[in-house]
């Protein structure tokens, strides 16, 4: 007789969690639920946000500057791979150093520039892009457009041929 209370001890102990899990199951479908995700799940953090690449060697036309329209100015900017940033600023040429910095930093060195001389309002316009750039410590690409931030104010720039 304590051969067979062993045994149906053993069975008692083995089917009982079975049991439980099996009306745990039951009473969470009645109410709509299932039993998997009864239990807290862990969140999942998102996936780290990839750094951009800066668009080296492409020719970019400015197309705004702090928010107005430039109209008939002209003034380009390209970063060749050597860290070079080169264009037109309106009347005259330059030439600076340009680091593209991670987390879409970005940093512009002193910048050369010829002594071209031009009227009043395309020299102003110059300065003001000049400043703007030189000033400029975030680059970003927002709909195919370099969008460079700073100091100085907001440059714009549309994709050159």
């Amino acid at each position: 007789m304590n051969r067979r209370l062993g045994y149906a001890s053993a069975l008692a102990l083995t089917i009982a969690p079975l049991l439980a899990l099996s009306a745990t199951t039951a009473e969470a479908q009645r109410r709509g639920g299932n039993p998997a995700r009864e239990q807290p799940q862990q969140e999942v953090p998102p996936p780290p946000q990839q750094d951009k690449t800066f668009p080296m060697g492409a020719s970019w036309a400015a197309v705004s500057l702090n928010g107005k329209p430039i109209g008939t100015m002209r003034a380009t900017l390209q970063v060749d791979a050597n860290l070079r940033g080169t264009g037109f600023g309106g009347c005259n040429t330059f030439s600076a150093s340009a680091y593209p910095l991670r987390q879409q930093g970005f940093a512009v060195g002193p910048i050369a520039l010829t002594k071209r001389s031009c009227d009043k309002g395309v020299s102003d316009f110059e300065r003001s892009f000049l400043v703007a750039l030189r000033a400029a410590r975030n680059w970003d690409l927002v709909q195919g457009r370099l969008v460079l931030k700073g100091g100085g104010g907001e440059l714009i720039f549309d994709r050159a041929l």
